[in-house]
């Protein structure tokens, strides 16, 4: 028995990681274990993030509350003090005497403890009273305010709640002018020490540290549980929670994680109270608003420790498990390997690792089996590169003779043009020798001749005369296929210049109708003109796209006048030119009703010498040489659409700058014919 030759290359033990050097023992178990972990792992990181999801929802919402509840109390504060104003307001108290109302206004300054100032401004916006905790009072002084805001926008919106300002920088106060009732009122002008409203910001408790404290919309404190910081006239404009609350940022979230003024994390929230532009602000520290997060994530932390530890130690008994049965299998692919392919694994494990076992021995059969019929495979696989090569040979003998056909061509083209003198001696000769039988006849008429001899002559004659006309039709039409072959094998003349095509197909349209009048009596058809104006002129070669034109309206004519000679009923043969505008190209048309073009046809209509005609109506060579001067030479498209008994569609599409690759054609050897 043949040894079986490993094919493989023990791995370098250098080159493995030290932990894929394990015992299967070893990886099994701390395969098991990570596996347990991360799947642990996983679960506890989307626990974690449910429930920091859920948490910060709910910080976020009771900062929310808390921050619109503050909004709600200061506003109170506000409204009060309005509301306060309100009773010196009414229509008939600036009808009483002004001693009465610095009376009013006294008892106002008692009831309302954080107004220090109330003054009242008549109609015209004078000032006529101010009483004043801090300064003596005031009757009748006259000062004008009527185009200050506290006097316009206060007889606009009947309440006008002025700027925060600081009187001798430390004080915060505010103006609120509220409009009388009536005819031609008057104003109520109070300066409001915002001071107190540190009572109502300090009775907003936010958790076990959190507070509350309200800005002006540029920023500048105006309430804060540290009175001293308000004194002290602190821009808070720079913290990140009160920047991005400051109208005209971008930002749309009315709460954010920061730093507070301490520099410790915290989860702030704010509301705005509108009619005076104030911010009021709540914050938290982060790790009380989080404190539920926290609880969360040691028990998570414990439950992923446990279950590590129950996944090590049942890894490490499934791991046990596996080995005996696997080093049966290693022990049963050595001798296998050896070469002794009689050996057959035993094992009873009733799981994958038997499936394996079994796997292994049916291989054996299969590989022992393989060298038995080796040779009779090699033979086999043999005869198939054979008959590949064979198949090789004869695609390679195809392309060589492909290319000697091609060569074929070109000789094909030398050849027609050596034909063409000899060709016209027989022509000549041929009608020459007709004429020369007439005269044989002339002079053979007064000889005396037996009435036997005398009909031979005249039928040997008159055979005679008939073989030259054969000659010299057959001459002709040999000349036409010579004539039309060296066409085909030049491929331009002419000038290459600028021309209107409106005016090219207009002269070959009238120069094709009257040639197929002329061979054909009685000829008619109906002609149909649609020319773009915008058609313009296009770099070509006109005399051989007169060839082009000439050809497919013959074509056209000659479709025509067949589908005429079936004599259909309500027939009417029309050919109709068309030319349309396409940016850099330009596109003619021509159509005719006539008897169509079949479907095998048009696969070869192009092909040289293929042609559908009667003999001595075509060569086969009028749509090739076509199509050659259109695409080679001019670089554009030849299309066709048709029916069969129903019409016939040739477009032609030609760019307006000519071919790039367009090249002058030698002039031709010979005179050409009429138009193929």
């Amino acid at each position: 028995m043949t040894t079986i030759q490993s094919l493989a290359a023990p791995a370098d033990p250098r080159r493995t990681p030290p932990w894929l050097r394990l015992r299967l023992a070893g990886k099994f178990a701390v395969a098991f274990v990570g596996l347990v972990s991360l799947v642990l792992l996983i679960n506890g990181v989307v626990d974690l993030t449910l429930n920091f999801e859920e948490a910060r929802r709910n910080a976020i919402e009771v900062q929310r509350e808390k921050a619109r509840a503050a909004a709600e109390r200061v506003e109170a504060f506000l409204s009060e003090i309005e509301g306060q104003i309100g009773w010196t307001t009414r229509a008939e108290w600036r009808r009483v005497s002004p001693e009465q109302q610095r009376y009013d206004f006294i008892r106002l300054l008692r009831q309302a403890p954080a107004i220090t100032e109330v003054a009242y401004l008549d109609p015209n916006g004078k000032e006529q009273l101010r009483v004043s905790r801090l300064e003596p009072d005031v009757v009748a002084s006259g000062k004008d305010f009527s185009t200050a805001p506290r006097f316009t926008q206060a007889l606009k919106d009947k309440t006008w709640f002025g700027p925060v300002y600081f009187r001798r920088g430390s004080e915060p106060y505010m103006t609120i002018a509220v409009a009388h009732a009536g005819r031609d009122p008057g104003v109520t002008v109070a300066e409001v020490n915002l001071k107190l409203i540190w009572d109502v910001v300090s009775a907003i408790r936010n958790g076990l540290n959190g507070y509350a404290f309200v800005t002006t919309g540029t920023g500048r404190l105006i309430a804060h549980p540290d009175l001293s910081l308000v004194l002290r006239d602190t821009d808070l404009s720079g913290l990140p929670e009160v920047a991005a609350a400051l109208p005209g940022t971008a930002r749309d979230q009315d709460y954010g994680i920061t730093r507070g003024l301490d520099g410790g994390l915290i989860l702030a929230a704010h509301a705005t109270i509108p009619r005076v532009d104030w911010i009021v602000f709540v914050q938290l520290s982060l790790r009380e608003a989080m404190e539920p997060l926290i609880d969360s994530i040691i028990q998570t932390v414990s439950l992923m420790g446990l279950g590590v530890l129950m996944a090590a130690v049942a890894g490490t008994f499934l791991a046990r498990r596996l080995v005996v049965p696997i080093r049966q299998l290693q022990d049963g692919a050595e001798r296998l390997g050896s070469g002794d392919l009689s050996k057959r694994i035993e094992i009873r494990t009733g799981d994958e690792i038997e499936t394996l076992a079994q796997r292994f021995n049916f291989m054996a059969s299969r590989v022992q089996e393989s060298y038995e019929t080796l040779e009779a495979k090699v033979e086999e696989r043999t005869r198939d590169l054979n008959r590949s090569l064979d198949d090789l040979q004869k695609a390679q003998n195809r392309l060589v003779q492909s290319e000697k056909l091609a060569s074929l061509g070109q000789l094909t083209a030398g050849i027609a043009h050596e034909i063409k003198n000899p060709l016209n001696f027989v022509n000549n000769f041929a009608a020459l020798s007709k004429e020369l039988v007439d005269e044989l006849r002339n002079v053979l008429k007064p000889a005396a001749l037996a009435p036997e001899t005398r009909e031979e002559v005249d039928e040997l004659t008159e055979l005679l005369k008939g073989n030259l006309d054969k000659v010299v039709q057959h001459g002709q039409r040999a000349d036409s296929i010579v004539k039309n072959m060296l066409l085909h094998s030049r491929t331009g003349s002419g000038e290459h210049r600028p021309v209107d095509i409106n005016a090219l197909v207009e002269e070959s349209l009238n120069l094709a109708y009257h040639g197929a009048r002329a061979a054909k009596a009685g000829f008619n058809v109906t002609i149909a003109r649609d020319f773009d104006p915008a058609a313009g002129l296009a770099d070509l070669y006109p005399q051989e796209m007169t060839r082009v034109l000439l050809n497919l309206l013959s074509n056209g004519f000659y479709a025509t006048e067949k589908r005429t000679q079936v004599g259909e009923p309500g027939y009417a043969p029309t050919l109709s030119v068309a030319t349309r505008d396409r940016g850099d190209n330009v596109e003619i048309r021509v159509r005719d009703n006539g008897t169509g073009i079949p479907e095998s046809v048009r696969a070869r209509m192009f092909d040289p010498f293929y042609t559908t005609k009667p003999a001595g109506e075509g060569t086969g060579l009028g749509l090739s040489l076509s199509h050659d001067i259109l695409v080679k030479q001019h670089g554009g498209t030849i299309d066709v659409v048709s029916e069969p008994d129903q019409f016939t569609e040739f477009t032609i599409t030609l760019p307006r700058r000519g071919a790039p690759t367009a090249e002058p054609m030698r002039a031709p050897l010979t005179e050409s014919g009429s138009p193929l």
